[in-house]
């Protein structure tokens, strides 16, 4: 029923294309037949940039190839060197991508969240919920610089911040990884968020703590601790899992002799406020003037610049 579901999402909006371009063909036949050809031109226009539109759609969706890009993703962003700055800008980034996954119609869950001392956060995890989303949040692996004039600061400087991003597909329970029990610290602890009664009174978050690799994760949005410790399990065969893929990337680079830069930790991305407003992406230098569109979540130009990219590289 899932890969039916799957198809169906798949075929529907090449479906509403034939059906447009048929709408279309009949709206031809009939200005053909009129006095004033012109009548049905508004009408033409309206199918005609709706069919343009949906095209544009599924280009984007034929780049989503790769093995996991169907997945749902697990997107974590921190605060980087800066203070309060860099805070309140990775509290800006997790604003950016709850509004880009509103206008795709994705549901959100926020895993686990660490408020900065002063305004924003040190760092937030997002559990995005829809098609594609790991293949198109992907494309926001990296560091993001932000340049503006700094809000907290009396003498209104203008001050760089930076915020990382990182992105791993939601694996599914046949691709898991095997965990030793005896490699896991469990830690219970009072959840700070949202959620009631019950988890303000009783340890309901888990952090799990991965002991060969370092690896902790946490979850706290649940009102059990049963949940909250499921979804922490997934969350870190999902790591390990990408930990495993790019370990045999690595392994394959070697041997073809080819040095492959490492995303994380690269400046992928600037976002200029003052004394212009430029949003520009330092891989493909695709750019764009409206920041204010880009920050409520209009990225998906970008995306899909990396995305072609990323294609023709063969990656």
């Amino acid at each position: 029923m899932q890969e039916l579901a799957r198809l169906e999402t798949i075929i529907a909006p090449w479906e509403e294309v034939r059906r447009r371009l048929d709408d279309a063909g009949v709206l031809i036949e009939l200005a053909q037949e009129e006095a004033d050809p012109k009548a049905y031109e508004a009408d033409l226009r309206a199918e005609l940039d709706a069919v343009r539109e949906r095209l544009a759609e599924l280009e984007m969706a034929d780049l989503l190839s790769g093995e996991h890009d169907a997945a749902n993703a697990i997107m974590e962003i921190n605060a980087g060197a800066g203070g309060t700055e860099a805070c309140d800008w990775a509290a800006m980034m997790v604003r950016m991508y709850l509004r880009w996954a509103e206008r795709h119609r994705y549901k959100v869950d926020q895993l686990d969240e660490t408020p900065g001392e002063v305004a924003g956060i040190k760092s937030a995890r997002l559990h995005v919920q829809g098609p594609n989303a790991y293949g198109y949040l992907k494309a926001e692996r990296g560091v993001h610089r932000l340049v503006r004039i700094s809000p907290f600061d009396a003498a209104k400087r203008r001050h760089t911040s930076f915020a990382s991003v990182d992105v791993i597909p939601e694996i599914e329970e046949a691709e898991a990884v095997e965990i030793n029990p005896d490699d896991l610290r469990i830690d219970t602890y009072l959840s700070s968020g949202a959620g009631g009664q019950n988890v303000q009174k009783n340890e309901t978050a888990v952090r799990i703590t991965h002991l060969p690799t370092g690896i902790v994760v946490s979850c706290q949005n649940q009102r059990s601790q049963l949940k909250n410790r499921e979804f922490a399990m997934k969350v870190l065969r999902a790591r390990l899992a990408e930990i495993h893929r790019r370990e045999q990337e690595a392994k394959m680079a070697e041997l073809r002799g080819e040095q492959r830069s490492i995303e994380w930790g690269n400046q992928i991305r600037s976002y200029v406020f003052q004394p212009y407003t430029l949003v520009k992406d330092h891989r493909t230098n695709a750019e764009t003037g409206n920041i204010i569109a880009v920050m409520e979540g209009e990225i998906d130009a970008l995306i899909h610049a990396y995305l072609s990219q990323f294609r023709r590289n063969g990656q």
